[in-house]
């Protein structure tokens, strides 16, 4: 559902700035960092368990993310990221464009962000600022990129008709939300976490099963035809939506030694199979296009 008034919207996005602010992606659920905060090797850590588990998924040839993202084209680009968390991506993306800018709803991701681009020597311009409101012109980006965030929006759709305004015509967006898979969403949330493990008679509810085990304030799950259709709904042409997923989105576990010794053991491509190809992951990943109309 939507926000009922401005009221509750704002109420939403608290709750979210609150979790994001206290819980930032530093990808340190099992293992301790082991470095200064902010400093060099904290980045190069956080980025080496990043782009490790990615490469399990969506394995590139040159570039982290190169089969989403034509680096060459990049580099004649002004760009928007959406959502910077501890900036893997800004990093990323920043050292190819010909200028980027980065916001977060909270402060943190743009302190941990800001100082990343300083460390590394990088040119960007870091905001905070909340993407149902974004204070750019209209027509001002190539491109936007946007990883496993506006889902986690009070007004998703909002913030696809903001990104629709900002783009330049021609302008094009790659998105990831989460994905309402057989699997993920049926299978883990309501047969595991809701039957299995007694939530759904507690919540009563498949979404607050779902929800009480996702990350995030809140988190919506989309269909393909779902959220093709939200992005036809405010103008842009989809040149494509995928599903992908990490290799943990298979073994339906918690987290330990013997998720652990079975990730190992299964191979990349089998699990890129059942993720990609049966549908069983976790990640819809959109290029959208916005008309030259």
């Amino acid at each position: 559902q939507l926000p009922g008034s401005e009221e509750e919207r704002n109420t939403w996005q608290e709750a979210n700035r609150t979790f994001w602010q206290s819980h930032p992606m530093r990808y340190d659920w099992k293992q301790e960092i082991g470095h200064e905060e902010f400093s060099e090797g904290f980045y190069k850590e956080i980025d080496r368990r990043f782009f490790s588990n990615v490469y399990e998924y969506i394995p590139w040839r040159n570039i982290p993310f190169d089969p989403l993202v034509d680096f060459e084209k990049l580099g004649s680009q002004k760009m928007l990221e959406i959502g910077v968390g501890n900036g893997s991506h800004a990093q990323l993306l920043a050292s190819h464009a010909k200028s980027f800018t980065g916001i977060d709803l909270t402060d943190y991701a743009v302190k941990s962000t800001s100082q990343r681009m300083k460390v590394f020597n990088l040119n960007a311009e870091i905001r905070q600022m909340d993407a149902e409101h974004l204070e750019f012109p209209d027509s001002t980006f190539d491109f936007i990129w946007s990883w496993g965030v506006i889902h986690h929006s009070a007004n998703t759709e909002q913030i696809l008709k903001e990104m629709y305004r900002v783009l330049k015509p021609g302008g094009e967006a790659t998105t990831m939300v989460y994905y309402r898979s057989w699997w993920r969403y049926y299978i883990w949330g309501g047969l595991i976490h809701g039957i299995i493990l007694g939530d759904l008679f507690k919540t009563r509810s498949l979404s607050k099963t779902v929800q009480r085990n996702t990350d995030g304030a809140l988190a919506r799950y989309y269909k393909k035809k779902n959220w093709r259709e939200m992005l036809e709904n405010q103008g842009f042409t989809v040149n494509y939506i995928v599903v992908r997923g990490p290799k943990t989105d298979v073994v339906p576990i918690p987290g330990g030694k013997l998720k652990d010794f079975l990730m190992r053991m299964i191979p990349n491509a089998i699990t890129r199979f059942l993720t990609n190809r049966c549908y069983m992951g976790g990640f819809l990943i959109a290029k959208v296009t916005k008309s030259m109309g």
